[in-house]
């Protein structure tokens, strides 16, 4: 094992080298994988310089998260003491079913659960869990909204019309969770947005009117804290009034931005969380945690037992059940996504995860500042947004990301709202200054001026390269 440890430093040596001489790694195409790299298995071990060097040259051709380059998804950046953490949890190997076989693990996971209900104003008799991902405590959220409102689902099974609401912004495990219930997905109704894609709270109510009156039972609503492509905040506030007067359960979906929670400046943005039933957050996402730290909170701690507890006499043998976690988990077998926010925050304190957050807003405000400053810019998005949105030169945004990507530029993403499609470069990386907000848009321009324009006039020309 003293060995194996040896090779990994050897090898994050590597990659940190590589992350500095080569930001984007060079994509290979998946026509030509099996060719360019020796993934195959055989009968045969492959032992010391063979291994290493095979593990090198797939770091190598790995997508490079934690450079300054990487603005592509919801997550980037790499934090030590949050890395650290996570290597910890490796090497313990606990599964955080049982207190018997977590020990003090348990002890951290339920910390940081009881932390995040008093930051978002949730009563003292609150509880969560983590697990696998923001699709997940999504997933969770929808079967606890399920089971309190038909309780007689759980052994019955579903024989009636349940509806559920989102926006049409939402993530898409609206759907999908919709699919996995057995609830359906032409029962998932999507509500309008407004121009900046925040859900229109009278627009829901009047869906869920026409919904009773067709003889169908509203019980689930979520609502989004940083939706996927503008980043948007719903107005949880003005959405709780229409639940309290349906009796639904309200959600609210902070898997992307969330974790405003931490911070006073931005807080303000999830006003009215404390009106909700559930919430959950993604530690991976704004707070820069490794993959993946999905939380979910709730104020009705019994029924994320109801729904979730299952007796086994095989496995639950010792201590109570505040303390043997499987009671209230989807999951049976849980590997500890606890312990690398927890060792976040213990290193830098409640104080440093704010600055983290709002260095975020501050890096956003950056980008929008230099789209403004350019008239070959068209922004798209808002404040209040870690989502910058835009287009330069009109050049397609398809286009001109899929070449930056193909000739290891940056890699950055492209979306859509209201048919426009738009680059969506995110501020979410942790390890990214000023400087490097500049730079990429640098980068962009270096780039289509040599590669992308033949003549900028009324309209551009794209040429191959």
């Amino acid at each position: 094992m003293r060995q194996d440890l040896k090779l990994f430093s050897e090898l994050c040596d590597f990659l940190f080298e590589e992350e500095q001489k080569n930001p984007v790694a060079k994509p290979i195409p998946t026509s030509e994988l099996f060719q360019k790299l020796d993934l195959k298995l055989g009968n045969e071990g492959v032992v010391d310089e063979a291994l290493t060097n095979t593990l090198k040259s797939i770091i190598e051709r790995t997508p490079k998260t934690a450079s300054k380059s990487f603005f592509n998804q919801l997550f980037g950046g790499r934090i030590g003491k949050a890395a650290l953490g996570d290597l910890l949890a490796v090497m313990l190997n606990n599964s955080m079913y049982t207190y018997k076989v977590a020990g003090p693990q348990v002890g951290i996971e339920k910390e940081i659960i009881d932390n995040i209900c008093r930051l978002s104003g949730y009563p003292e008799n609150s509880g969560g869990t983590l697990a696998a991902g923001g699709s997940m405590t999504n997933l969770m959220a929808l079967l606890m909204a399920r089971d309190s409102k038909f309780p007689e689902i759980r052994t019955n099974g579903i024989s009636q019309k349940i509806t559920l609401y989102t926006s049409e912004a939402s993530h898409y495990s609206a759907s999908k969770n919709a699919v996995l219930t057995g609830i359906g997905r032409n029962q998932v109704r999507f509500i309008k947005t407004n121009n900046r894609g925040e859900m229109s709270a009278s627009h829901l109510e009047s869906v869920i009117k026409n919904d009773i009156k067709e003889g169908y039972k509203p019980f689930f609503v979520n609502a989004t804290a940083g939706t996927t492509v503008l980043g948007a905040f719903d107005d949880i506030k003005s959405i709780s009034e229409v639940c309290k007067t349906y009796s639904l359960w309200l959600h609210v979906d902070g898997a992307y931005c969330g974790s405003v929670i931490f911070s006073k400046t931005y807080k303000h943005l999830v006003n009215g969380l404390d009106f909700s039933d559930s919430f959950s957050l993604n530690g991976h996402k704004m707070l820069g945690t490794p993959l993946g730290c999905s939380i979910i909170i709730t104020k009705h701690k019994a029924q994320l037992h109801h729904s979730f507890s299952n007796e086994a006499d095989y496995l639950y043998q010792t201590d109570g059940d505040d303390f043997n976690l499987g009671k209230t988990s989807l999951q049976c077998g849980r590997r500890n996504d606890a312990l690398k926010l927890w060792t976040l925050w213990k290193s830098v304190g409640t104080n440093g995860l704010e600055q983290i957050v709002d260095h975020q807003f501050e890096l956003a405000q950056t980008a929008r500042d230099y789209i403004n400053s350019h008239p070959d810019y068209t922004l798209y998005s808002y404040d209040d947004s870690i989502s910058v949105c835009f287009n330069y030169k009109d050049i397609p945004a398809n286009v001109l990301c899929t070449a930056l990507y193909e000739d290891s530029q940056l890699m950055v993403g492209f979306g859509k709202f209201n048919d426009t499609e738009f680059v969506r470069m995110v501020t979410i990386n942790t390890v990214l200054e000023k400087e490097d907000i500049i730079n990429f848009f640098t980068t962009i321009e270096t780039y289509v001026s040599k590669h992308l324009l033949k003549n900028v006039s009324h309209s551009e020309t794209l040429i191959d390269k």
